[in-house]
């Protein structure tokens, strides 16, 4: 059966990671298609992901992150279920990672901000309507050059950014594997949970697709609330359900 996956951060640095996982999937998309309004739309996407990372000291976060998790996996070495190979892989991944992340200088995104044409862009996408060849005939010529070239433009300035993606890459899924899943049962729809001051970092919710309802979760140190929705998608009402809901949930923490 197929089933569809919810992530629910419950902390700001979590919820940042998410986002710019979001962000680097779109952008990779977009960048591998051939149409100008998909290069621009990969190009309004990496100005997100400027936005976004620059919110934080997300190098030195993920530096930190990334030493803590080597360490912690260090002291597996000697543990007989755990492959040495499988494990010297990981270290090798989160070595070459913490280095990359490393050599960036600066801040996140200053590349970008150094090169006025793109800035101008930048600008001009936060205005509706604001990037017609009228408002910027640079931006046209380029948009109509050989698909070929915008891309390679494209992999030229997206290059600083592809450091911080493959170590929040290595982060996310890490804390992704430390939870373990059950299964769970929301009668009429509602399904709550004593935390007791657990540490949770991130919620995953796993529902069938077949069933017609969204989880809407809230959390705090003490408590997780599940409530299941109805959502009608040619109205955009919804409605709570008394239906028993069957699910996983999964806790996550580093």
């Amino acid at each position: 059966m197929s089933v569809i996956d919810y992530e629910f951060p419950l902390n700001e640095r979590t919820r940042t990671l998410l986002r710019l996982e979001d962000l680097y999937d779109k952008l990779i998309w977009f960048v591998a298609k051939d149409h100008p309004l998909e290069h621009h739309t990969a190009l309004v996407t990496l100005f997100e992901i400027v936005e976004v990372a620059s919110r934080a000291d997300l190098k030195s976060d993920l530096l930190q992150e990334l030493e803590r998790q080597k360490h912690s996996l260090e002291a597996l070495r000697n543990n007989p279920q755990v492959l040495p190979e499988a494990l010297d892989a990981v270290l090798s991944e989160i070595d070459h990672a913490s280095s990359r992340l490393y050599g960036l200088t600066g801040k996140v995104g200053q590349e970008l901000r150094d090169n006025e044409w793109l800035m101008s862009i930048r600008q001009r996408s936060n205005i509706p309507g604001g990037v017609c060849e009228f408002d910027l005939p640079s931006y046209h010529y380029w948009q109509h050059r050989p698909a070929a070239d915008r891309r390679a433009d494209l992999d030229q300035w997206i290059a600083p950014f592809l450091p911080l993606r493959d170590s929040l890459a290595i982060v996310l899924r890490i804390l992704r594997d430390s939870g373990k899943s059950g299964q769970r049962l929301a009668e009429g729809g509602v399904f709550q949970q004593m935390l007791a001051g657990r540490a949770v970092q991130l919620v995953r919710v796993r529902v069938g697709a077949g069933i017609p309802c969204v989880p809407e979760v809230s959390a705090n140190r003490y408590m997780l609330n599940i409530r299941f929705v109805q959502h009608d998608g040619p109205t955009g009402r919804s409605k709570g359900t008394d239906t028993d809901i069957p699910f996983d949930l999964t806790f996550c923490n580093l």
